[in-house]
């Protein structure tokens, strides 16, 4: 969960404080953390960030509102002295099943409001210690950087002839990391038992499913070795942190140099660029994860001629393409044909015949839409994609507003394309400026 508010300056004081001394210090151990999760300030600003990201109740389906309606500052209290007085236990996680991009679900974990305030505050004090350790090629879930930065730099690679790839995939990765050897990385800079107990606590809290018919199914627990849950504040920290011993060990074990290799990771997704040692690398791979009880999934990896053949990463294809006004190749990256079809997909469900809302509500969910969409997707060469999108656009608007207004045919002629993207305030794509290359940290 992204904390887009400002934090404020008593807060970000602490944080820089603490980032400091991990740098310069990178085998220091923090002893005295856990009175600093239970400051007033921070569990406000924590608050702050889990009302502004908001999301749905936990298993015991307490909503923000009801929070506010019986009072924020009671409610924080209660928290804060269960924090302090060591009483404080997780619920129980509240699971659903959410569709998978390419098909299939992935388990999505909902803590209560009261547990994601208290991990917000744990991220708050623990982020900026263990940034300080992760590698620079890793770009997921970062203060400061962005999928963006690292689809740059893989275009980047690709252009200066590391064209040999290894397109990874790893098994279930948040769901098989073990917690053992994810505590000991913790400790590593965390001495204070109590920030541990309360990790353990996040790591093994049960897991509650229901069924079609409500019946109640409860797993994990104490038994829980591995794993931590995806819709977690703290998950992504500490996926990140763990999968920092593999980026670690690559760097010290000289692999740029012996592969002639780059790596480029984004929470679990990576790929390696090489010039000509792309089965090495893999191999190298395969051993390491195997070393780390995690595995990679041989049916999604493979290796990869950039120079000939395209692969996907992080919405993403990385290929040969050819300019139409002279033929000449080159390297390019562009948006898959699996996030065109998502985006068209999100589109039509929003375009349906029966979606009863205001015009202009529809339209604006319609921009909003598109604007995070041509935001992440600015990049590279995307005019082919930009130009088939605003078709299906222009095609479902027509159809909903047909049938709205009871128009006969397929609504051509009452909804031109000018009248659509014009008077209609619809969002045209082709009309977007290119996104500016984020610059790499």
């Amino acid at each position: 969960m992204a904390m887009s508010l400002a934090t404020p300056d008593k807060i970000r004081n602490l944080q820089r404080k603490l980032y400091c001394k991990a740098k310069a210090e990178p085998a220091f151990r923090f002893y005295l953390l856990h009175d600093k999760i239970c400051r007033a300030d921070i569990l406000a600003h924590a608050w702050a960030c889990a009302r502004h990201n908001g999301g749905a109740p936990g298993v015991d389906g307490v909503h923000f509102e009801d929070i506010e309606r019986s009072g924020v500052e009671k409610w924080l209290a209660a928290l804060r002295e269960d924090l302090a007085s060591k009483r404080y236990r997780p619920e129980p996680v509240r699971r659903v099943m959410i569709p998978k991009p390419g098909g299939g679900e992935r388990p999505l974990g909902i803590p209560t409001i009261r547990d994601r305030v208290a991990q917000t505050a744990a991220k708050l004090v623990l982020e900026p210690i263990f940034e300080a350790d992760l590698e620079d090629n890793a770009y997921g879930y970062r203060p400061k950087r962005s999928a963006l930065d690292a689809i740059t730099q893989t275009h980047r690679l690709i252009r200066q002839g590391y064209t040999d790839v290894v397109d990874a995939d790893l098994s279930k990765y948040f769901d098989t990391i073990p917690h053992a050897e994810l505590l000991k990385s913790v400790a590593r800079r965390i001495v204070d038992r109590h920030v541990l107990h309360l990790i353990k606590m996040w790591l093994r809290a049960p897991v509650e499913e229901r069924d079609g018919g409500g019946i109640r199914r409860m797993s994990g627990g104490k038994s829980n070795k591995r794993g931590t849950p995806q819709g977690g504040v703290v998950s992504p920290l500490l996926a990140n942190l763990y999968m920092n011993r593999f980026l670690k060990y690559w760097r010290r074990q000289g692999c740029s140099r012996a592969f002639r290799a780059h790596l480029v990771n984004y929470a679990d997704d990576f790929v390696i660029l090489s010039r000509g040692h792309a089965p090495e690398a893999l191999a190298w791979t395969r051993a390491v994860m195997i070393r780390l009880g995690l595995s990679i999934n041989e049916a999604k990896t493979s290796v990869k001629d950039a120079g000939a053949d395209s692969f996907d990463f992080l919405g993403y294809t990385f290929g040969p393409k050819f300019r139409k006004r002279d033929g000449q190749r080159y390297s390019g990256a562009s948006p898959s044909r699996k996030s065109v079809k998502r985006i068209k997909t999100k589109i039509g469900d929003l375009l349906v015949p029966g979606n009863k809302g205001a015009w202009p509500d529809v339209r604006d969910r319609l921009n909003g839409l598109l604007t995070g969409w041509s935001a992440y997707f600015g990049y590279g060469t995307r005019a082919a994609a930009y130009r088939a999108i605003d078709r299906h656009i222009c095609d479902r608007v027509r159809r909903f507003l047909a049938k709205r207004h009871k128009e006969g045919g397929r609504g051509t002629r009452p909804f031109p394309w000018r009248e659509i993207f014009g008077t209609l305030g619809v969002k045209q794509l082709t009309t977007t400026p290119k996104a500016t290359a984020v610059s790499l940290q």
